[in-house]
């Protein structure tokens, strides 16, 4: 049935009147007299009957009076953005494609807040081998997260913010003898490499270059855990984001220490589909993703800006 002859429909057994329901509808009695005998057809029911001067229901309207109420209300909540959504209620599964440190720094605090606010939620983290496809134009991801690099031109983006990078090496390390850790120092220590693809230079070895410089990546581990187990257990230094997870830090024997060289911060950022944006549900996740990463703190993902994030 069109939409407006239940609209109508609505109005005149409110009104019980054919010139109030108009009224009520921004139109014509003659238009709204039309309707009822559409509508009068449609149920094979006269609907109102003339009782005096005025209109009476019949059993027929009362019975449907409440029907077509909340029958129009709940058009009005399919049709109204994000009307009547409940977290509570929601059973979805969402992929993020995320970084080993960013995962690390976000994953606890994202799993807390989606239970807390939609329990039948089920979080599934990616690993970045679809970094750089079209995973998310394909519905394979939801949400990418991390340095925002190659996407499709029609993705959204959003930053969340900047993280600086330090040094990482064990407690024990010669660098820390008191002496102050020039980029002279830093280039002649041997380096622990972070990428999946192997990559062995990148933004570092180009700074350590203007100075007329130049490092040595002995070892290219393909992630953050590897290379800070490494450094613990090595004379061999990487790269971490600044304040990223002190207590483990603390707790595998390292410290962090500046890192003497001019290099731009990680921009981290979050990347959806157009599809999504106006969906209530996945808003509401972009929304918990984003406060757990800004309340975690700077975190990095995918090979640094060195290339090797290390």
């Amino acid at each position: 049935m069109d939409l407006n002859l239940l609209r109508a429909l609505d109005a005149l057994l409110q009104e019980n009147s054919v010139t109030r329901a108009a009224e009520r509808l921004g139109t014509s009695p003659a238009a709204v007299s039309r309707m009822l005998a559409r509508l009068r057809r449609a149920v094979e029911d006269p609907l109102l009957v003339r009782a005096g001067q005025g209109l009476v229901p019949t059993p027929r309207a009362l019975e449907l009076r409440e029907e077509v109420a909340a029958l129009l209300r709940a058009c009005d909540d399919v049709l109204r953005p994000g009307a009547g959504f409940d977290p509570v209620h929601l059973d979805r599964t969402f992929t993020v494609q995320a970084g080993e440190l960013l995962l690390a720094r976000t994953a606890g605090p994202l799993a807390e807040r989606v239970r807390a606010g939609a329990p039948r939620v089920d979080v599934v983290f990616l690993p970045e081998s679809l970094e750089g496809g079209p995973a998310l134009r394909q519905g394979l991801v939801d949400v990418e997260l991390g340095v925002l690099g190659q996407l499709d031109p029609e993705i959204r983006t959003r930053a969340l913010l900047s993280a600086e990078l330090v040094g990482l090496a064990r407690a024990g390390h010669p660098l820390f003898d008191g002496r102050r850790i020039t980029a002279r120092r830093f280039a002649a220590a041997d380096h622990i490499g972070v990428s999946r693809r192997g990559k062995r230079l990148g933004p570092i070895d180009t700074a350590l270059a203007g100075l007329g410089l130049r490092r040595r990546v002995a070892v290219v581990v393909p992630s953050h855990t590897g290379a800070m187990l490494l450094a613990r257990d090595s004379d061999l230094i990487t790269l971490v984001p600044a304040d990223w997870l002190p207590d483990t830090v603390a707790a595998l024997g390292l410290r962090t220490f500046p890192i003497p060289l001019d290099l731009a911060p990680l921009e981290l950022g979050m990347a959806w589909h157009p599809r999504n944006s106006a969906d209530p549900g996945h808003r509401w996740f972009r929304e918990h993703v984003a406060a757990a990463v800004l309340g975690a703190g700077p975190a990095a993902s995918a090979d640094g800006p060195d290339g090797p994030a290390g």
